[in-house]
């Protein structure tokens, strides 16, 4: 063995920077009660391969009417062309075992040792990419060198590559990892999962609450770690034959922080209350179709490709709702939008005088109020039109003999094109609407809804991102 080509190693298990590997090391962690890949020993992951090769035996053998078969299509996603889910695989279980065991044997070290893929200790063991998910598909060509069967991969990352779906959100068809620079949101994240694949096996997943989604969990995972600067990102992927994909968000460094803002201020978590209670949808019977808790946490995630909705634009769109909130809730959803863009993206703008004279155009000026608010919401997100509404009113303002002090450096952050001026018209809006609201200027006559506000009341006197919101309950 050549002592350079080999990483000098006396662990067993190894978390690495692989976002699939790592996830499924924190797996084996909590599947064997350590606090971290370090206290790993060989009995360990003798204990771990052995729960791992019963799971995957008892599901790959069962009947499809039950529920450990929703077991199979979870590994199915992952590992298509594997042992345990092609379709030529043994059905009986002895002979499944057999060969299960086999993956994650210990090292025989009289063969060539190699480096591992992973973390780079020494390695017997060649796996084929039907044995890694995403690593190719039956659609590309071998990207391996000429003459090498596979990749080197240490027993510690085999049995994390396949302790994966157990520190993942998993469901039928995909997965979804976390990498966080917090390493105590990553096992609290596995933790959860851990939990969750085993409800799965004994109840399938007819057994777990309908609408709840993964960035629900890490934003919990993400709260107890801290208010320090933190950023996450989630993997969501599916290992399929012919279309494999992966889908990639993350959360901005100073999510945290803001998370402890809203946790801190009965305002901000009336908001935030709010929000999710606006984001629920329930179906004729009244059974929860899409989580508001999870949906609200989701807007905290942006998508690698763009294709996200920002919560700065949910916030914008309800508050545009005029027919549903008291000056109350406006007010709390208002201070929670203004929160976000301070304590996530640093903007802090001073939007009263700007704001202070649409309110008196839409109060004072020719025509309905209620009219003037529909014009000026055609305009509002626009920098052209809203520019020319700000002409527009100003002259009309002053033509009636009213005070007009707005300076031009006040209209010029929002008419202008510069980075994150679609969020201060956003921004803009919402102060517009708080001071209608404080005015009393009346352009609609809001429906009482006491369910709704009664639930809202009740949420107040819990934490935000409380453990009843999640499928399982309290860990």
């Amino acid at each position: 063995m050549d002592p350079v080509a080999v990483a000098s190693t006396t662990r067993h298990l190894t978390a690495t920077s692989h976002p699939l590997q790592r996830a499924g090391a924190w797996a084996v962690c909590v599947m064997a009660g350590r606090a971290s890949a370090g206290q790993m020993v060989a009995a360990d992951l003798d204990a771990v391969a052995t729960r791992i090769v019963e799971d995957v035996a008892e599901a790959a053998s069962a009947d499809k009417d039950t529920p450990r078969y929703d077991w199979w299509k979870v590994l199915f996603a992952l590992y298509p062309n594997s042992k345990a889910t092609h379709a030529s695989r043994p059905r009986d279980r002895t002979v499944l075992k057999s060969a299960l065991v086999e993956m994650f044997a210990p090292d025989d070290h009289d063969r060539p040792v190699r480096p591992c893929t992973f973390c780079g200790a020494g390695s017997t063991s060649i796996w084929a990419k039907s044995m890694l998910p995403m690593f190719d598909t039956n659609k590309a060509l071998n990207t391996l060198p000429p003459g090498l069967a596979g990749w080197p991969v240490c027993r510690g990352c085999r049995l994390a590559m396949w302790a994966l779906p157990y520190g993942s959100w998993v469901t039928a068809g995909s997965a979804t990892v976390l990498s966080c620079e917090q390493d105590s949101a990553e096992r609290e994240f596995a933790e959860r999962n851990v939990v969750r694949a085993r409800r799965i096996m004994h109840a399938g997943f007819t057994g777990l609450v309908a609408g709840v989604r993964p960035e629900l969990v890490t934003l919990r995972a993400l709260r107890n770690a801290g208010p320090d600067l933190s950023a996450t990102t989630l993997w969501s992927f599916k290992n399929d034959n012919q279309e494999p994909w992966l889908r990639v968000t993350r959360t901005r460094r100073a999510v945290p922080t803001f998370l402890a803002a809203v946790q801190g201020n009965a305002p901000l978590r009336r908001g935030w209350r709010l929000l999710e209670t606006a984001l629920t949808q329930r179906d004729k019977n009244g059974q929860v179709t899409v989580g508001g808790p999870a949906e609200a946490a989701r807007l905290l995630f942006e998508a690698e490709d763009g294709r996200s909705r920002s919560l700065s634009r949910q916030l914008h769109d309800l508050l545009w709702d005029t027919d549903r909130w008291r000056s109350q809730d406006r007010a709390a959803l208002t201070r929670l939008a203004y929160s976000y863009e301070k304590e996530v993206h640093g903007m802090e703008p001073n939007l009263s005088g700007v704001a202070t004279l649409i309110a008196d155009w839409i109060e004072h000026g020719s025509g309905s109020p209620r009219g003037r608010l529909a014009e000026y919401r055609n305009a509002g997100l626009n920098g052209y039109r809203l520019g020319a509404l700000l002409y527009q009113a100003s002259f009309r303002l002053k033509f009636d003999g009213r005070a007009v002090t707005i300076s031009a450096e006040e209209w010029k952050p929002l008419v202008t094109q510069r980075p994150r001026a679609w969020e201060q018209r956003m921004l803009l809006a919402a102060e517009v609407l708080r001071i209608l609201d404080q005015r009393g200027v009346v352009v609609n006559t809001p429906p009482a809804d006491e369910r709704e506000r009664e639930q809202v009341e009740q949420l107040m006197r819990e934490p935000i991102l409380a453990l009843h919101d999640d499928e399982l309950g309290p860990a």
